[in-house]
């Protein structure tokens, strides 16, 4: 099992003892850039058989609530998530309309495969896969690294979006 992410790493994702992330939108009808291949990895929807071990790695490897949203993405045909693997393990995963319409996120890749390629490959592929499902705009949720979605997608952050649509306080049992 890779290393689950640090502390720090999952403040400055959640944005709990971060800066602000707020939403940034995104014209999908001028997506500039088509999804491409990266060598060594393999990207693609997930199959269902393939949800329950998918959902406890994104669970113990990044947050239980966004195993929660992986989940989810299994409810629409095709699924609304993607996945990367290297020699069949997971490293990255990335879904869409699994928490609101048009939403894109979460998403995350392991801390060791950064900076390959495979978080910009997952998000270009579910950008287009919002676009086949027919919408114009997309929102990229609790955007943490804005600025790579305002290069790669050539989004906008959305004024007053923060803290978006999680509330600030959890449910208590």
């Amino acid at each position: 099992m890779p290393k689950p992410v640090s502390k720090v790493a999952r403040q400055a994702a959640t944005g709990r003892g971060a800066q602000e992330m707020p939403d940034v939108l995104v014209k999908l009808y001028d997506l500039g850039e088509v999804p491409g291949e990266i060598e060594g990895v393999e990207i693609r929807r997930p199959l269902p058989h393939e949800k329950g071990v998918l959902k406890k790695w994104v669970g113990e490897c990044f947050f239980p609530e966004w195993a929660e949203e992986f989940e989810n993405s299994f409810k629409s045909f095709p699924v609304t998530a993607f996945i990367a693997l290297r020699g069949g393990n997971p490293v990255g995963f990335a879904c869409y309309e699994a928490t609101c319409r048009g939403f894109f996120g979460p998403t995350a890749v392991l801390p060791q495969e950064r900076g390959k390629g495979i978080g910009k490959e997952l998000l270009l592929r579910s950008m287009h896969g919002l676009r086949e499902l027919g919408y114009a705009y997309g929102i990229v949720g609790g955007a943490g690294p804005a600025d790579f979605y305002m290069k790669v997608l050539g989004g906008i952050p959305i004024p007053g979006s923060t803290p978006g649509i999680y509330p600030t306080r959890k449910i208590s049992t």
